[in-house]
């Protein structure tokens, strides 16, 4: 079964209904040992990439990743970017907001830590957290220091969507290329995840309480991401709805999307001009020179 990256996104305009979108399909791999030989061979290209991306020096790309939690952002990031370049990459992870952050608008603390031309940067958890967990829990908003006479239910969340598309068409505009990723799990498959992390005490420290409260409110969530995904999906910024109940193939298709993105942008490593070329030579004559004369 050929891996095709667009089946998976979500399209400008489109009306999502997660019930349509599966959280499992059939695997791209044959078995453990292929599936990673597989991940293998997109990871090393995936380095090529970004020695490219690195060395072409016009573009950023800024992956996004969200899902409910135990969905698999930790591995999928640890993963797939194994074999990229820690100097050329950074992983920033966003849980509350600090009082400082809550100084600010919603989008300032993510501002702050955007990839800078040539390189790689992934959001686990991102300013969407400000349309998902903060819409599923609204009292939240009392807490951020807005006007309030500026908090209105029935239009905020249209109002921050519209915050987020301007600030990622400039993004665009600027050379940042932004893939976002919701890792789609299943409830069923959530619960077992969980299991798995209380019978197994080498995983305890994953498993939190509150992971249990949010569970409750798992409606609320699929309600909340439907909405955000038909809001926010762009041809510029695409969501990607990557079935997350098989962990291995959801980070295949993770990695093969992020491939299929890098082979859209127009990169070259960079030629030198005649006088360069000239220059160039000039040193390696000198250098060849030097060796020579030191046997």
């Amino acid at each position: 079964m050929k891996l095709k990256s667009k089946v998976f996104q979500v399209q400008e305009g489109a009306d999502v209904d997660l019930k349509k979108w599966p959280t499992r399909v059939d695997p791209f791999y044959q078995s453990k040992k292929n599936y990673s030989q597989m991940l293998a061979e997109q990871v090393a290209e995936l380095s090529k990439l970004q020695g490219l991306l690195y060395a072409s020096n016009r573009y950023s790309l800024l992956l996004i990743f969200q899902a409910m939690d135990a969905a698999g952002k930790d591995g999928a990031i640890r993963n797939v970017m194994s074999g990229i370049n820690p100097q050329g990459c950074q992983v920033f992870s966003f849980k509350h907001p600090s009082a400082t952050e809550l100084e600010h608008d919603f989008l300032w603390r993510t501002m702050q830590c955007l990839p800078e031309r040539g390189r790689i940067g992934i959001f686990n958890r991102s300013y969407y957290e400000e349309v998902l967990v903060v819409r599923v829990h609204p009292e939240i908003l009392l807490k951020q220091g807005l006007p309030e006479e500026r908090i209105n239910e029935k239009t905020i969340w249209h109002e921050r969507y519209r915050s987020i598309l301007d600030m990622e068409n400039h993004l665009y505009r600027n050379g940042t290329q932004i893939i976002k990723f919701f890792l789609h799990l299943s409830k069923e498959e959530q619960g077992k995840r969980f299991i798995e992390r209380i019978d197994d005490p080498e995983k305890n420290w994953k498993f939190s309480e509150a992971d249990i409260v949010e569970r409750k409110f798992w409606g609320r969530y699929m309600e909340a991401y439907e909405a955000c995904l038909s809001a926010t999906s762009t041809k510029q910024a695409p969501w990607y709805v990557v079935p997350a109940d098989d962990k291995e193939n959801a980070r295949l298709i993770v990695s093969e999307i992020i491939l299929d993105t890098f082979k859209t942008l127009k990169m070259n490593y960079p030629k030198a001009d005649a006088k360069r070329q000239k220059d160039l030579q000039l040193i390696r004559d000198q250098l060849a020179k030097e060796m020579t004369n030191s046997k």
